[in-house]
């Protein structure tokens, strides 16, 4: 322990406010200590929170934070990192991370303060993700390798062993595909729109070119030329659109930079306009057509979008102010009254089952080991008895992630949705006190009737069969490693008029799962809750009937193979044993909670059985 008393932690934070503004080269600089995630908005740098019983390695990935945050404001223009960004999540994450990464191995060359801040950092983010870990390239995101890549190349500076196992795994492949762009490097450092090309480059080289986007030295309007409006930008006359779009990455350095992209007003487009029944108009054998299609799912390569450019990943904070969050969480609360104490005994039924799992066992009279002090009264009564000894056994309880991911479409509207909301937060407290963390994610799309996507579409050549044709909207309403306290007001997001509107299963059911793949935990368990088959009118009104059930399918079928997580489904009202193997319909909403604490005890149990396709009609599930 660091054991600072409160006037030396005062003199640390000033000294370390001090210390960023320099580097930065910003006196306007504001540094806060706070219980949100490490970024940066603006003028304002938020750090974690540290205490008198802060650890010395916990002050000095502080310093590591802030020297990292105050490099990237001295070395990176806003204005050029947004004309770079490519299009795709894959192209994007790995953008961002060697950006990130090239303003702080900069600062690492110029100060051997701030590389050993910056090796603090890595390190701490590096052991956080499992990266010491790993035995397969599959478990590293892209990003993260070469981004710790050329951190040792630019720096000069030997990696961490937690990194350097990260790219190790990756060194052949970087090498092969990468070796001759990189070359480049040294050349592009202090250049940031040289190296922003360089890094598409990489991208492309990886078999990503797919998700650049335009050529950003191409598209740029000629001087004097009014730019044409964005059309991600929010329109206020569509009904129910909210006001606050964002995206996110999985990668940690993403929050640093969400806060600073910026969007052109657009044109107003009424949505409700469009109709779904419109006749698709063919294009003359005489017009010139391309259509570029890129491959969207890892499960079905014939599955396409029409575009990405709407979509969005959210946090369910980013979709609505404290404030209103705290109001509809007391609704919440309110609406699920009459259930709690049902839904308490049902928690504590399940938390006896998954502590029993983790309890100590012991094998006895063993010939080494701990000794049994409790077998000692044999030895004192008769001496030539031998002592015995104790061993602990291992226990099968693995580390354990669960995810559970909620249909908030249209139809869930009313008590399914406040029962479902209600079981995730059960769920999250009860697995919580346990020591097994729990990921809470919803589905939904932006907008009814096809959104901008449809609006885009009607408005250019109307391409035949053009696939998903809506704005999707994955929204992330706790984190896996966030306390259930802090993501607690979250679920009352789900009470938001106009929020449930289309279901799209198959992507969000592949989002889900990219998302469990790379986290570092043994076990992976991902519980999905929906109360029908994929629905979206704009969609299948263009596409076969079958469009989206069949990449639903062929996503379920991916994850079966890969092995990687256990699937478990449970269907409000409709039969989802059609597409799951292991699925369990309930016809009452009144009986999700006691179907979630049973199916989930089942799979902790020492051999949970490999299929479990039922109806569920057990009384003693019954809330209330």
């Amino acid at each position: 322990m660091a054991n600072l008393d409160k006037t030396q932690l005062d003199s640390f934070k000033k000294a370390l406010t001090e210390t960023t503004r320099s580097i930065a080269g910003s006196e306007e600089l504001t540094v806060r200590f706070s219980a949100d995630p490490p970024g940066v908005s603006g003028d304002v740098i938020r750090l974690p929170n540290i205490g008198i019983k802060s650890s010395k390695d916990t002050l000095t990935v502080a310093r590591g934070l802030a020297d990292g945050f105050a490099l990237r404001t001295k070395f990176q223009n806003p204005d050029v990192f947004q004309k770079y960004m490519p299009a795709g999540a894959i192209a994007k994450e790995v953008y961002i991370a060697m950006e990130n990464t090239r303003c702080e191995a900069l600062g690492c060359q110029l100060m051997e303060g701030v590389a050993h801040n910056i090796n603090a950092k890595i390190t701490d983010e590096a052991r956080k993700k499992g990266y010491d870990k790993v035995k397969e390239s599959y478990q590293v995101p892209l990003g993260d390798a070469l981004a710790y890549y050329i951190h040792e190349k630019i720096s000069g500076k030997p990696l961490p062993y937690v990194a350097r196992n990260a790219t190790r795994l990756y060194a052949d492949e970087i090498k092969a595909r990468g070796g001759e762009t990189l070359e480049g490097l040294e050349d592009s450092l202090l250049d940031q729109a040289e190296f922003a090309r360089l890094v598409r480059q990489l991208i492309g080289n990886f078999g990503y070119g797919d998700q650049l986007g335009d050529d950003p030295d191409q598209t740029d309007q000629p001087e004097g030329e009014e730019s044409p409006p964005d059309p991600d930008e929010d329109r206020p006359d569509v009904e129910h659109e909210d006001k606050q779009e964002t995206e996110e990455t999985d990668s940690f350095d993403e929050q640093a930079f969400e806060d600073s992209q910026e969007s052109a007003p657009s044109d107003e487009i009424e949505a409700d306009d469009l109709e779904l029944g419109e006749t698709e108009e063919t294009p003359s054998e005489e017009q010139d057509i391309q259509i570029h299609r890129k491959p969207y799912s890892e499960a079905d390569p014939n599955y396409h979008i029409f575009t990405s450019q709407f979509d969005e990943t959210i946090k369910a904070e980013d979709l609505a102010e404290m404030a209103e969050l705290e109001r509809l969480r007391t609704n919440l609360d309110q609406q699920l009254e009459p259930y709690k104490g049902a839904a308490g005994r049902l928690a504590n039924k399940l938390q006896r089952k998954l502590m029993a799992k983790q309890n100590r066992v012991w094998e006895f009279d063993r010939e080494e080991g701990i000794l049994d002090a409790g077998r000692l009264a044999r030895v004192v009564a008769n001496p030539t008895t031998p002592l015995s000894f104790k061993v602990e056994k291992d226990t099968e309880f693995k580390d354990t992630i669960v995810t559970l991911l909620l249909d908030n479409s249209g139809s869930m509207r009313g008590r399914p949705i406040s029962l479902a909301a209600m079981c995730a937060d059960i769920l999250a407290r009860t697995l919580e006190r346990c020591q097994v963390k729990v990921e809470i994610l919803g589905f939904t799309t932006k907008l009814w009737k096809g959104g901008n996507s449809r609006i885009e579409w009607a408005n250019g050549l109307r391409t035949p069969s053009p696939g998903r044709l809506n704005d999707i909207r994955h929204i992330i309403y706790k984190n896996g490693d966030t306390p259930w306290r802090r993501a607690r007001a979250n679920l009352g997001l789900m009470m938001k008029e106009g929020l449930l509107k289309e279901n799209i299963d198959g992507e969000a059911l592949e989002w889900a799962h990219s998302r469990m793949v790379n986290r570092f935990e043994s076990r992976k368990i991902l519980m999905v809750i929906s109360d029908g088959a994929p629905v979206d009118d704009s969609t299948l009104s263009v596409n076969s009937s079958n469009y989206l059930e069949a990449h639903l399918r062929k996503v379920i079928a991916m994850i079966i193979r890969k092995k990687q997580v256990e699937l478990i489904a449970i269907g409000i009202g409709h039969d989802v044993t059609n597409y799951y193997q292991r699925a369990v319909t309930i016809s009452e909403v009144d009986q999700l909670a006691g179907v979630m604490t049973e199916q989930l005890a089942e799979l902790f149990e020492a051999n949970p059985s490999p299929l479990s396709k039922h109806q569920y009609n057990h009384q003693s599930a019954y809330l209330g």
